[in-house]
């Protein structure tokens, strides 16, 4: 990946880095599944040839759940999913520039199909520490020699993300225990690389479709209650929408989710995407192509 290369030449030099980067904007923006390589040189070693091959599957681009299975316990990493739903305040704090990214990177992939629609820096230069100080939703990832702490205005209770202390009841009881043995099973078969033997499948892949098929739990129905004008134009019906959900733990979480940014920006699309298809009437993109993958919301 290509921020791995980056920190190996950091450790060398900061001026190693400069020809790396330039290498990277001269080269062609591979197509998904295609390879690019790239020539480095690096001091006492030689000129280096680095393929970097794009990920078939967009959402995994650069993305290494098992950064998260290796430093946090599931019980945390669904903690922070938790936050990270209701668009709260995360920072991320590690030594290592690499694992940082890794892990701010891999938070805002369990969102997947959702986007996180708020401020979100990876790595914050120490000019721009006064983030932390913001009071709308952010997740941020600092650096621990920057030593932000006495201008954090919350405790922080683990050195990973902000905790107020409801964390464990957001996500409704049976969804967050599916999830949670499904990332204790990942987590006891903790090889990056491995392979699932029976599906063929990266822990990537395994981990990304718990938390994919929480969401098609909860919401997958939310194309049948976009109600379509004969302009074309759609229009979400949230109490409908809302009230087609009989467990009252998942309409309770769901009632909070659809309020949030992430959710109104998702559905903003979704008003604007009908489909004609024949004989099934008019569906919505964005998340028919997993639902579909996944099977039926209800079952």
């Amino acid at each position: 990946m290509p921020k791995d290369f980056v920190e190996k030449r950091r450790q060398i030099s900061m001026a190693v880095i400069y020809p790396f980067m330039q290498g990277l904007r001269e080269s062609p923006f591979p197509a998904p599944g295609k390879t690019v390589t790239i020539k480095s040189f690096i001091p006492e070693s030689g000129t280096e040839l680095i393929e970097l091959t794009r990920p078939v599957d967009a959402h995994l681009e650069h993305v290494e759940f098992q950064a998260l299975l290796q430093r946090l316990s599931p019980h945390l990493i669904l903690h922070i999913f938790a936050s990270a739903v209701l668009e709260r305040r995360l920072i991320f704090l590690a030594k290592e520039l690499s694992v940082l990214s890794q892990c701010i990177h891999a938070v805002a992939a369990l969102l997947y199909p959702f986007t996180w629609a708020h401020t979100y820096i990876p790595v914050v230069p120490e000019c721009l520490l006064d983030t932390v100080c913001c009071p709308t939703p952010f997740m941020v990832g600092i650096q621990m020699r920057c030593h932000p702490l006495s201008r954090v205005p919350a405790v922080l209770h683990s050195p990973f993300v902000f905790q107020v202390g409801d964390e464990e009841e957001i996500l409704p009881g049976k969804l967050q225990t599916e999830m949670l043995t499904s990332l204790n099973r990942h987590n006891n078969n903790n090889n990056v690389h491995s392979k699932d033997i029976s599906h063929g499948k990266t822990v990537n892949a395994l981990v990304s479709e718990a938390f994919v098929h929480f969401f098609v739990r909860l919401v997958g129905h939310y194309a049948s209650h976009i109600k379509w004008g004969r302009s074309g134009s759609g229009s979400f019906q949230e109490r409908a929408f809302c009230k087609a959900i009989t467990s009252k733990s998942c309409r309770r979480f769901v009632k909070k989710f659809v309020k949030t940014n992430m959710f109104s920006l998702f559905i903003e699309e979704a008003e604007k995407s009908r489909i004609p298809q024949e004989g099934n009437g008019p569906i919505s993109p964005p998340l028919h192509s997993w639902v579909s993958s996944v099977g039926p919301w209800a079952s």
